[in-house]
Protein backbone atom coordinates (compact mmCIF):
# COMPACT_ATOMS: atom_id res chain seq x y z
CA UNK A 1 0.00 0.00 0.00
CA UNK A 2 1.48 3.22 -1.13
CA UNK A 3 1.89 6.13 1.55
CA UNK A 4 0.95 9.18 0.23
CA UNK A 5 2.61 11.57 2.68
CA UNK A 6 6.19 12.62 2.36
CA UNK A 7 7.57 10.63 5.39
CA UNK A 8 6.33 7.35 6.73
CA UNK A 9 6.00 6.75 10.23
CA UNK A 10 7.16 3.20 11.56
CA UNK A 11 6.54 4.01 15.22
CA UNK A 12 4.79 6.45 17.33
CA UNK A 13 4.32 6.44 21.20
CA UNK A 14 2.63 8.85 23.85
CA UNK A 15 3.11 10.15 27.12
CA UNK A 16 0.23 12.12 28.70
CA UNK A 17 1.89 14.24 31.13
CA UNK A 18 -1.07 15.90 33.21
CA UNK A 19 -3.91 17.01 31.81
CA UNK A 20 -3.54 19.46 29.20
CA UNK A 21 0.24 18.40 27.95
CA UNK A 22 1.05 14.75 26.11
CA UNK A 23 4.34 14.09 24.26
CA UNK A 24 4.53 12.13 20.60
CA UNK A 25 7.40 10.44 20.06
CA UNK A 26 7.26 8.96 16.03
CA UNK A 27 10.10 7.68 14.37
CA UNK A 28 9.59 8.56 10.87
CA UNK A 29 11.40 7.18 7.54
CA UNK A 30 12.59 9.22 4.29
CA UNK A 31 12.15 8.45 1.00
CA UNK A 32 15.86 7.19 1.45
CA UNK A 33 15.04 4.79 3.82
CA UNK A 34 16.59 6.90 6.64
CA UNK A 35 15.37 7.36 10.13
CA UNK A 36 14.67 10.34 12.50
CA UNK A 37 12.56 11.22 15.22
CA UNK A 38 10.07 14.32 15.77
CA UNK A 39 9.26 15.19 19.28
CA UNK A 40 5.94 16.69 19.04
CA UNK A 41 4.41 18.67 22.29
CA UNK A 42 0.50 19.03 22.17
CA UNK A 43 -1.09 21.37 24.59
CA UNK A 44 -4.62 22.35 25.27
CA UNK A 45 -5.68 25.90 24.77
CA UNK A 46 -6.54 27.58 27.69
CA UNK A 47 -9.06 29.79 26.22
CA UNK A 48 -11.10 28.54 23.08
CA UNK A 49 -11.01 24.98 21.74
CA UNK A 50 -8.11 23.05 20.06
CA UNK A 51 -4.04 22.64 20.78
CA UNK A 52 -1.01 24.57 20.38
CA UNK A 53 1.63 22.30 18.80
CA UNK A 54 5.36 22.36 18.91
CA UNK A 55 7.90 20.19 16.66
CA UNK A 56 11.44 19.16 17.57
CA UNK A 57 13.25 17.20 14.92
CA UNK A 58 16.17 14.80 15.87
CA UNK A 59 18.58 13.53 13.01
CA UNK A 60 20.41 10.60 13.53
CA UNK A 61 23.98 12.16 13.96
CA UNK A 62 22.46 13.82 16.95
CA UNK A 63 21.09 11.34 19.39
CA UNK A 64 23.79 10.88 21.10
CA UNK A 65 24.30 14.50 22.00
CA UNK A 66 20.73 15.10 23.06
CA UNK A 67 20.54 12.22 25.36
CA UNK A 68 23.82 13.30 27.02
CA UNK A 69 22.08 16.91 27.29
CA UNK A 70 18.79 15.97 28.01
CA UNK A 71 20.24 13.61 31.07
CA UNK A 72 22.71 16.63 32.20
CA UNK A 73 20.04 18.87 32.42
CA UNK A 74 17.84 16.70 34.43
CA UNK A 75 20.25 15.41 36.71
CA UNK A 76 21.43 18.82 37.43
CA UNK A 77 18.16 20.08 38.70
CA UNK A 78 17.77 16.83 40.63
CA UNK A 79 20.55 16.68 42.35
CA UNK A 80 22.04 20.24 42.52
CA UNK A 81 18.80 22.50 42.30
CA UNK A 82 15.71 20.35 44.06
CA UNK A 83 17.64 17.15 45.71
CA UNK A 84 15.21 16.75 48.16
CA UNK A 85 12.25 17.00 45.91
CA UNK A 86 9.75 13.72 45.26
CA UNK A 87 9.97 13.31 41.41
CA UNK A 88 8.12 10.09 41.45
CA UNK A 89 4.59 12.25 43.01
CA UNK A 90 3.36 12.83 39.14
CA UNK A 91 3.84 9.69 38.60
CA UNK A 92 1.84 8.35 41.35
CA UNK A 93 -0.78 11.18 41.23
CA UNK A 94 -0.98 10.32 37.27
CA UNK A 95 -1.37 6.78 37.94
CA UNK A 96 -4.37 7.05 40.46
CA UNK A 97 -5.84 9.94 37.86
CA UNK A 98 -5.56 7.12 35.16
CA UNK A 99 -7.41 4.80 37.38
CA UNK A 100 -10.06 6.79 38.36
CA UNK A 101 -10.62 7.81 34.61
CA UNK A 102 -9.90 4.47 32.56
CA UNK A 103 -10.15 5.99 29.48
CA UNK A 104 -7.32 8.68 29.97
CA UNK A 105 -8.86 11.63 28.46
CA UNK A 106 -9.71 14.71 30.26
CA UNK A 107 -11.08 17.94 29.69
CA UNK A 108 -11.06 20.36 32.44
CA UNK A 109 -14.30 21.91 31.77
CA UNK A 110 -16.70 19.52 31.57
CA UNK A 111 -14.66 15.81 32.42
CA UNK A 112 -15.58 14.76 29.12
CA UNK A 113 -13.67 12.37 26.37
CA UNK A 114 -11.74 15.13 23.86
CA UNK A 115 -12.10 12.55 20.93
CA UNK A 116 -9.56 15.29 19.32
CA UNK A 117 -6.43 15.02 21.49
CA UNK A 118 -4.63 12.02 19.81
CA UNK A 119 -4.67 14.17 16.56
CA UNK A 120 -0.93 15.21 15.68
CA UNK A 121 -0.39 17.98 13.12
CA UNK A 122 1.77 16.20 10.56
CA UNK A 123 2.99 19.23 8.90
CA UNK A 124 6.49 19.70 8.28
CA UNK A 125 7.65 22.65 10.12
CA UNK A 126 10.87 25.11 8.23
CA UNK A 127 12.93 27.24 10.91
Amino acid sequence: MENDRRFESVYSTKVKAGKRRTYFFDVRRTKGDDFYITLTESTKRFNGPGYERHKIFLYKEDFNRFLNGLEDAIDYIKTELMPDYDYEEFDRRHDEWEAQNEDGNYDDDSNEVDENEDEKVDDEMTW
